[in-house]
């Protein structure tokens, strides 16, 4: 068929929305509840080991102070005694806190995975197709990953270090009430570097994640049309987009990674500031007999322990963020509101009155679009490349909301139905589909889960898919990524076999034959016309031989419906269909 000029542009792609904080705790919080036993578990460890840290700096200053009217090392070996004692408490403690704490919290992530996925399979292909499918992976894959990473190595050491912080500042103030004084000299030297941190770096983590989203959409986009790219000779220039959105991407990670080594800056200013202070002081207090030097030992040890663990939670701070802009990223998806749809589908005619679509522009993909497919008809639309077919097609299936006009099946706004409860009614299988990192059966069972083995073969031998008997393990063959290898007949075959499954009253074919090549076409045009028998069908045709044994044919051009009619009835008519016949057939 001839080529004109493409107007089927997709629309500018919508960003997801971000949840508040908010709006995340009172996702994440239920989740964690339901887990709250190990919760206590992971504080109950992080006590306990905390307190295990301060008998090293204890004994040290107690050996400082007994060491010179020791007659033997017995001390000594009491007190290495003690130190290992602790140390083997202390590392028991971290082994079981991080055990329990990724028992709390790899449940929680996957829970939440599983959350964003079943709200975004709920608000339905119309709506998802509006946003930026590299901006959803990276939620689901990215953003889950981020917080499991933060959650199993990030969390454990912040919670660790707080009750360091906490227990060693205690102890400090226990060891002299003078000596605590001068440790929280510290305590606004601290606050100052995270007041001047923490304003700048939330929002560049925000930014950093949504830069990720980007260029993962950027990356697929590249990968998944490739082909047009390359027919356009235009991989230069998406080349130069993907390049340009992981440059951002890099340069918000070295801002952040910027501010980060000019907290550490500022800390280790404060650390040797206020431990030099408690030399000085500690000299003069030893000096007036009024503490011993071991305490004093003990002190600066003490707060020199402090040192890794504020260290820790400013330089986890960044980290702690980043999970946080992705937890709001997750439950932003998650609290999407549903559409109220409440209609339910009646067998009947699929209706499209008055519809026109425009993607963005001057140049609409449908235009005044008034058609009707009555039960158990098929319907085959022809037309050059850029007409309108499978916007038509993607309306039809109520893939996409148009912009003005209804779609109806059986006198029933499809707007108004359930997306779940509409793909019963209404099936559409296009050119490229997807065949999942499982079995064959499995595969073909997507529609229908409860399906039992029966009913998958009963549906592959209908869409004649007598090759399966050859597969290494026949219908419990492990298929798509990793697996036994399909070409693209065969994938077909799967697509078609899953609509024989589902029994839906519509379907809706796509160019699902196209990417058979010559040699798969007859076989594929065969396996389609099995699974349309007895159903309404919507077949966009990108051989004409498709159109031949329709019911009905639709010729567009540019958004519109310019003829209609069986096969013979067009040729007749000396009009558009007839030219391209002629082009395809001949004479």
């Amino acid at each position: 068929m001839s080529t004109t000029s493409v107007q089927e542009t997709p629309a500018p792609a919508e960003a997801l929305p971000l949840a508040s904080a908010r709006e995340s705790l009172a996702v994440l919080w239920p989740l964690l509840r339901e887990r709250r036993g190990f919760l206590l578990l992971v504080g109950l460890a992080g006590l306990v080991g905390s307190v295990a840290g301060l008998v090293a700096p204890w004994v040290i200053g107690w050996l400082v102070d007994v060491l010179p009217d020791a007659s033997d090392g017995a001390v000594v070996l009491v007190g290495a005694g003690a130190i290992a004692v602790a140390g083997v408490v202390g590392a028991l403690c971290t082994w079981a806190g991080q055990t329990w704490l990724a028992r709390l919290t790899e449940p929680t992530v996957a829970r939440l995975r599983e959350m964003v996925m079943d709200r975004s399979l709920r608000l339905g292909s119309a709506q998802m197709e509006r946003t930026e499918t590299g901006d959803l992976v990276s939620r689901v894959a990215e953003d889950a990953r981020e917080i499991s990473q933060a959650a199993t190595t990030v969390i454990p050491l912040v919670v660790q270090s707080l009750f360091t912080v906490v227990v060693s500042g205690v102890g400090l103030v226990a060891v002299d009430w003078r000596l605590g004084l001068v440790g929280l000299v510290a305590l606004p030297m601290y606050w100052t570097t995270l007041r001047w941190y923490l304003p700048r770096s939330g929002p560049i983590y925000a930014e950093e994640r949504a830069a990720f989203g980007t260029r993962a959409s950027r990356l697929l986009g590249g990968i998944s049309g490739s082909r047009t790219l390359h027919a356009y000779d235009a991989q230069d220039s998406e080349l130069e987009r993907i390049t340009a959105a992981s440059g951002l991407a890099r340069d918000l990670s070295i801002r952040v990674f910027y501010f980060v080594t000019r907290a550490f800056s500022r800390n280790n200013r404060a650390e040797a500031t206020v431990l030099a202070l408690l030399l000085v002081v500690g000299f003069f207090l030893v000096d007036a007999g009024m503490i011993t030097a071991g305490a004093v030992t003990t002190a600066a040890l003490l707060f020199h322990r402090l040192f890794n663990p504020i260290g820790a939670l400013v330089g986890m701070a960044d980290q702690v963020q980043s999970a946080g802009a992705s937890l709001v990223r997750m439950v932003g998806v998650i609290t999407m509101p549903v559409p109220e749809r409440t209609a339910v589908p009646k067998p009947g005619p699929l209706e499209l009155s008055g519809v026109s679509h425009s993607y963005g522009g001057d140049i609409a993909a449908l235009v005044d679009i008034d058609f009707a497919l009555a039960p158990g008809e098929v319907v085959a639309v022809v037309g050059s490349t850029g007409a309108g077919k499978s916007t038509l097609a993607l309306v039809a299936a109520g893939s996409v909301v148009p912009s003005r006009g209804a779609v109806s099946l059986g006198g029933v706004p499809i707007a108004d139905v359930d997306p779940v409860a509409l793909r019963e009614h209404i099936t559409m299988v296009s050119q490229e589909v997807h065949t999942f990192a499982t079995t064959l059966a499995e595969n073909v069972r997507a529609p229908r889960p409860e399906a039992d083995d029966a009913g998958v073969r009963a549906a592959l031998r209908t869409v004649g898919a007598d090759w399966v008997d050859d597969l290494p393990d026949g219908i419990d063959t492990v298929v798509g990524e990793g697996g036994h290898p399909l070409d693209p007949m065969q994938a077909q075959m799967i697509a078609l076999a899953r609509v024989e499954l589902a029994d839906p009253d519509v379907v809706i074919l796509d160019e699902a034959t196209a990417e058979a090549g010559s040699a798969g076409a007859r076989q594929l045009d065969t396996a389609a016309a099995a699974v349309l028998k007895g159903r309404a069908g919507l077949v966009v045709a990108h051989r004409l031989s498709q159109a031949v044994t329709a019911d009905r044919v639709l010729v567009m051009e540019r958004g519109r419906i310019v003829e209609a009619g069986t096969h013979e009835e067009l040729l007749r008519a000396g009009g558009r269909y007839a030219e391209l016949g002629r082009a395809w057939f001949g004479g």
